[in-house]
């Protein structure tokens, strides 16, 4: 196949499209990439790229074109000027005549892999609508539900305004994989789209995860955090628990950049937390250094209807890892937690319940198996070979098939 994957996020930027792309064309698949300029998540165009010097690269087999955007900056304004930004520069890029295959032909495919915002699509649905080629959408953030995270109101125009744009967009695709089963009922339930033109697709973990060691117990147990630190992570409530259990042998490492990081650490403090330590945002290839420091994962959302429908990234590489996970998260998170018998879940948000649930860790004597659990899950549900046969296998089912 000659795939064209559009996505505002790619390499240097920390996201799995990255690997996924060069999985399919490591099986001899064209593949070629439509991005921004990274910039995420810190917001400033990362060096080395300034000044629209690498627009074309060939990374790992992958063609990679990246659109001159506005860096998102801080703030709603400047994020939403980086948004329409990549738009605007992707649609030109593609109504251009440049966007070709290889062999100057057109590509058979379309693959949009769809963080926020959902707009990323619009390149590649003007791409599909120029070629008559069939688009496929992997939905990763469901909109317009993300914007309620985020602090927006349902009854705002700026969510009606969205939600038109989302219909449009996830109806126009031929057909949409979701991270989550949730995502499938909100689908068919909120768009009137056809059960059949929704494949549930959850994530998968990098390999490396896989090569974590097991840790062997000591006096001081040590609870890791890894991922974005935003709005909606509640790193706020590790906080408060980590403020309950000031006198009990716990150790909090938090790893990952974002926009709530630099407050985060300064109420860390200002409460005088010596037992939370920040990492900062690391490379991928670091990653199992920090993982391989943990007794448990830690995973925490705020409470809310759309978040808990939500299955976070984060949870494969935890349990690909074989680490347990202690998590005060609501929904699907939640249930493979439990499903998995891998560690102790709370509410979202309940700074209580984490902590009890910590201690409950910490005087648990199965700790060991409730890491073989973790990895067991993972191997059964969403082991990384599979994910990518399976994506593989639908995109080859859609060629020659656009609606």
């Amino acid at each position: 196949m000659k795939i064209l994957v559009v996505c505002q996020y790619y390499y240097p930027e920390p996201f799995r499209i990255n690997v996924i792309c060069e999985k399919l064309a490591a099986r001899g698949h064209e593949v070629a990439v439509v991005t921004g300029e990274p910039n995420y998540p810190e917001g400033e165009i990362y060096p080395g790229y300034e000044g629209h010097s690498r627009a074309d690269e060939l990374l790992n087999g992958v063609r990679v074109h990246r659109c001159p955007i506005a860096p998102r900056k801080k703030g709603a304004f400047r994020r939403a000027v980086n948004y329409y930004s990549f738009v605007r520069k992707a649609k030109a890029y593609i109504n251009s005549g440049k966007c070709r295959a290889q062999d100057g032909s057109d590509f058979d495919i379309v693959f949009i892999y769809q963080l926020s915002p959902v707009i990323m699509a619009d390149p590649a649905l003007t791409y599909k609508k120029k070629h008559s080629v069939p688009a496929a959408l992997y939905c990763l953030d469901l909109w317009p539900e993300s914007l309620i995270a985020g602090g927006v109101k349902r009854s705002s125009p700026i969510f009606a305004h969205y939600r038109r744009s989302s219909k449009r967009i996830y109806r126009s695709v031929d057909k949409l994989f979701v991270t989550s089963r949730f995502f499938r009922n909100y689908m068919t339930e909120e768009f009137g789209i056809s059960s059949e033109r929704v494949t549930y697709l959850p994530q998968y973990a990098e390999e490396i995860f896989s090569d974590v060691a097991p840790k062997a117990e000591g006096e001081t147990v040590t609870l890791v955090f890894a991922g974005n630190i935003g709005a909606v992570q509640s790193i706020d409530t590790v906080l408060a628990a980590a403020e309950k259990l000031k006198a009990e042998p716990v150790r909090f490492i938090i790893v990952g950049g974002g926009s709530e990081l630099e407050r985060i650490e300064r109420e860390a403090n200002a409460k005088n937390l010596g037992s939370v330590e920040f990492a900062g945002r690391r490379p991928l290839e670091e990653m199992p250094k920090y993982y391989s420091m943990a007794d448990a994962m830690l995973i925490t959302l705020n409470a809310d209807p759309f978040l808990s429908r939500t299955l976070p990234g984060k949870m494969q590489s935890y349990m690909a890892s074989g680490r347990p996970i202690i998590g005060a998260i609501d929904g699907e998170a939640a249930d493979v937690i439990r499903a998995a018998d891998c560690g102790f879940v709370g509410r979202a948000e309940d700074a209580d319940e984490l902590a009890g649930n910590i201690m409950r860790f910490v005087k648990s004597p199965r700790k060991a198996e409730m890491g073989r659990n973790s990895r067991k899950y993972y191997e059964e549900n969403f082991e990384e070979s599979r994910f990518i046969e399976k994506l593989e296998s639908e995109l080859a089912g859609l060629v020659g098939k656009s609606q």
